[in-house]
């Protein structure tokens, strides 16, 4: 349900433009949702086939019991091999995945830096590598040795307030390593390419990073007009696929929201949708749980502690 009426409810409205971080911080709560609870259901299959230690005494064996008989499903043995099957794909995949995208990443960023080493200049109080080539263009290659480039073409037609500007925007991608966040939504949409979720998840994503690092760069006292001008400029360079670029696709949207701001979200609004992003991080978890804690409300099932069952034992025996 979530992974239908989640998505539907974080694009319905203009309130995601209004507070990027928070969206942000929605989607990556959804898709780790669904992920989750897609792996603690294959977790609730197989605990009514697990097995506990013989050398416990029969009151945690009762304990036990009362908790296989609240998982229990009627598949028995064959729902706890789907169970099994089910957490360790998703899992596997998913940490696969991760892997490919954070290598592939880290490879492509290694080879840009080694060739801007080489061809790249430093300008004095410049705080990035100078390329020299006609197009206008502004990017950043994220990382621990992270890499802030401007064109020459770029020097050439901004003004030193719209550079400082674009640079202000590369370097909130740089500091608030906007690229794990990018790394996450595309292992989900690698991992799962059959799940709409997922690959509207990795969209919105690229773009409401782009709009955070908007937000970052004009500040309190940013020239949101000069911004905008900027990225005018920039709207037609090309990227490494590794750098986050301040041009790109998205510009023309994001020059839309520039000239025609809206107010930023209430406090009222970001409460609710913080909830509802922390309520659709904890669902699957106080699903799968559930069980397990309506066994522990079992006369015979001890939570206290090693002696407290013990004294539980012989009272019964």
């Amino acid at each position: 349900m979530a992974a239908m009426v989640g998505p539907w409810m974080l694009l319905t409205g203009c309130w995601s433009d209004r507070a990027p971080r928070l969206a942000i911080v929605a989607w990556q709560c959804l898709t780790v949702s669904v992920v989750a609870a897609v792996a603690l259901a294959g977790v609730a299959l197989l605990i009514p086939t697990a097995s506990v230690s013989g050398g416990l005494a029969e009151l945690l064996r009762a304990c036990a019991m009362a908790l296989s008989a609240q998982y229990s499903s009627p598949g028995g043995a064959a729902a706890a091999a789907t169970g099994a099957i089910l957490m360790t794909t998703v899992l596997g995949r998913l940490a696969w995945c991760l892997t490919v995208v954070l290598a592939d990443a880290r490879r492509r960023r290694s080879r840009h830096r080694t060739a801007l080493d080489l061809v790249g200049t430093t300008v004095p109080g410049l705080d990035a590598v100078v390329l020299s080539a006609d197009q206008p263009a502004v990017y950043c290659l994220p990382g621990r040795h992270r890499r802030i480039v401007v064109t020459s073409g770029a020097l050439r037609l901004l003004t030193e307030e719209q550079l400082t500007l674009v640079l202000r925007h590369e370097q909130a991608h740089a500091r608030q390593r906007h690229d794990l966040v990018l790394a996450w939504s595309q292992t989900t949409a690698k991992a799962f390419p059959r799940v709409p979720l997922f690959a509207t998840a990795r969209a919105e994503s690229a773009r409401l990073v782009e709009l955070l690092a908007d937000d970052v760069a004009i500040g309190h006292d940013g020239n949101r007009l000069a911004l905008a001008d900027a990225l005018l400029t920039l709207s037609s360079a090309s990227a490494p696929v590794a750098a986050l670029a301040a041009g790109g696709s998205t510009a023309g949207a994001r020059v839309r929201r520039l000239i025609n701001p809206r107010r930023p979200l209430g406090r009222l609004g970001a409460g609710l949708v913080a909830s509802a992003a922390i309520g659709m991080l904890l669902l699957p978890v106080a699903v799968a749980v559930g069980p397990a804690a309506s066994a522990t409300q079992m006369d015979y099932c001890p939570t206290g502690t090693p002696a407290a069952a013990a004294s539980m034992h012989s009272t019964a025996d």
